[in-house]
């Protein structure tokens, strides 16, 4: 009787129909997965770059508007140190931490007409007597000193100011709707200072404001070292 030899076992790297095993799929699918990953977290990290770009853009619009604002000047009441037609910034919280002074360039709520901004300067301060003789001021009988004046009214007022009131009147004195018109302002209706004139160019720079020494209303110690008097003789 013929012997018949057992059959040769086949390995499995013989067998070509075999599927590979899971170790195998995991070496084959791992170059493919790490890559599918990498792009996901790059499409991941740029979205969030986006979003907090977004983020961070309107916070610190939030905040400028909050502590600065924008006005247009119109007309010329405060000729020749300002002009129609210059966008100034404002500071909307320097009054926060300091009232108003004498001779700086304020924008305030109109008190007849709320819908409509002014830009005025303050001379008179609150508690104090203020007297308009002829275009000359006068403060608690004190004549004031007013270099920035190049144009003075004919007109003549008398106010006593209240604990929150002042006295504003524009540099322009014969073309100016302001307290000798209107009477006082209240501390409420005040936006902030005058700060920067951004536009035109040719304009660029601080706002001419005047710095009295406290408490004395003759002398002044001139405009601020951020703005130069500008007197255009317009």
């Amino acid at each position: 009787m013929k012997e018949i030899e057992p059959a040769t076992p086949v390995s499995r790297r013989q067998r070509p129909f075999d599927e590979p095993d899971e170790e195998t799929w995991t070496q084959i699918d791992s170059p493919v997965a790490e890559a599918e990953d990498q792009s996901r977290g790059r499409r991941l990290r740029v979205l969030r770059e986006i979003v907090e770009t977004i983020v961070l853009t309107v916070v610190i619009f939030a905040v400028i508007n909050t502590l600065t604002g924008r006005f247009r000047v119109e007309g010329p009441s405060m000729n020749p140190n300002l002009n129609a037609g210059q966008y100034l910034i404002i500071n909307r919280i320097v009054y926060r931490l300091h009232p108003p002074r004498r001779g700086d360039i304020v924008v305030f709520h109109h008190p007849r007409n709320g819908d409509r901004d002014l830009i005025k300067r303050v001379i008179g301060l609150p508690g104090e007597t203020v007297e308009v003789r002829q275009g000359q001021v006068y403060i608690d009988g004190t004549l004031l000193e007013e270099p920035y004046v190049l144009y003075r009214g004919r007109y003549s007022a008398y106010y006593e100011l209240g604990p929150d009131e002042f006295f504003v009147l524009g540099d322009n004195r014969p073309n100016s709707d302001d307290s000798h018109n209107w009477g006082v302002l209240t501390a409420g209706k005040i936006v902030g200072k005058a700060w920067v004139s951004y536009w035109p160019p040719s304009d660029w720079g601080g706002v001419p404001h005047y710095s009295y020494p406290k408490g004395s209303t003759a002398q002044g110690q001139g405009m601020e070292e951020d703005a130069a008097l500008r007197v255009r003789g317009e």
